[in-house]
């Protein structure tokens, strides 16, 4: 594992799957979603994620950009060939990086998912498909 990644200290509920990559990764607990990256570590309540939608980048290739109420700042983040993204609305979640921990409102995330992930996530966090 990529040695600038924070260690989960403690993850509510019962651990399903963890998927590692080496820029990123996302575990998933009965209760949690965790997305890490190097440095930072976004911890989501599964009941706090209002819908989750495929995602396919733009033909345009720019960077998505974030923007913090408090703090400007800008993120770009690379998009993994090959593996499905999914849009993440929530209604708040939690910015865990060197300096501390931060709660962030209402926010999105657009990440690579594996099915079974997607699955595990769904389930537990009581979402239903439309088609």
């Amino acid at each position: 594992m990529n040695e600038d990644f924070i260690q989960i200290k403690s993850l509510e509920g019962d651990l399903k799957i963890s998927h590692k990559k080496p820029g990123f990764g996302l575990t998933v607990s009965t209760k949690e979603l965790v997305y890490q990256k190097p440095h930072a570590n976004y911890i989501i309540k599964l009941e706090d994620i209002v819908s989750i939608t495929p995602y396919e980048e733009p033909r345009y290739r720019r960077p998505i950009v974030f923007h913090s109420r408090k703090a400007e700042g800008k993120e770009i983040v690379n998009l993994e060939a090959g593996m499905p993204h999914y849009r993440i609305y929530v209604k708040k979640a939690t910015l865990h990086n060197r300096s501390g921990q931060f709660r962030l409102g209402a926010s999105q995330f657009i990440l690579p998912v594996l099915g079974e992930l997607l699955m595990i996530i769904s389930k537990h966090a009581g979402l239903d498909a439309i088609v």
